[in-house]
């Protein structure tokens, strides 16, 4: 058995911030997937790219798939990380690819609709996630689907200690939404700084997605 990385496109206007970036069609909306969620808190966070703040904002206060919201920090001019809090109109894929034992590694926008970049232990396990599309009326396109070696038999490019933090953070629940696990637990199990075991994650996951789905020859940005 081979695990699989997918890239998948899933487009339906009650999937989470769907209405806000259909508001502001200069926003760009990526997922940060190593951001230390408080596993009880309910909040998710995203890098925001947009020209007018004050527009994607407005946005925000009118889409009915966002509770409360923060502007966490600004990270350069046009971009900034929010925390959201998503209500229960908000169709939300990561539970499913969750319950499939699987991993979303990136998600953003592409317009109106969203890119997902998800790893399963099986092509078989995308089965679910159609399942749920088609009863949620979700249109939804496999990009690519790239199969490999187990992680745990695979280096992929990373190091030990960048396996080791992953599979840990896999295991006890770190990747899934909401989280089980919250990133200082991760770094308490690994027994390293938060800092440290933020960066290994950060650094597998990018190593995993450049090893598996980036063309030959293609480098990353």
């Amino acid at each position: 058995m081979s695990d699989i990385k997918a890239v998948v496109r899933a487009e339906h206007p009650d999937i989470v911030l769907t209405e806000t970036v259909t508001h502001d069609r200069s926003s760009k909306v990526r997922s940060v997937s190593e951001a230390g969620t408080d596993p009880t808190s309910g909040k998710f966070f995203y890098h925001i790219e947009s020209s007018d703040f004050q527009q994607f904002e407005d946005g925000l206060r009118n889409d009915s798939t966002v509770g409360e919201f923060e502007r966490v920090i600004d990270t350069r001019d046009n971009e900034a990380i929010y925390s959201f809090e998503y209500t229960d109109e908000a169709k939300i894929l990561s539970p499913v690819i969750s319950s499939a034992n699987g991993v979303i590694l990136d998600m953003e926008n592409d317009g109106s609709a969203w890119i997902l970049t998800v790893w399963m232990p099986d092509r078989t396990d995308l089965v679910d996630l159609w399942d749920y599309a088609q009863q949620h009326d979700i249109d939804i396109d496999l990009v690519r689907v790239n199969e490999y070696a187990s992680l745990g038999n695979t280096d992929a490019g990373l190091t030990d200690s960048q396996r080791e933090a992953l599979l840990v953070a896999f295991e006890t629940g770190y990747f899934e939404e909401p989280r089980n696990a919250t990133l200082s637990e991760v770094a308490a199990d690994l027994d390293i700084s938060q800092p440290a075991a933020s960066g290994l994650l950060r650094r597998g996951i990018k190593r995993l997605i450049m090893s598996s789905l980036m063309d030959d020859g293609e480098t990353p940005d």
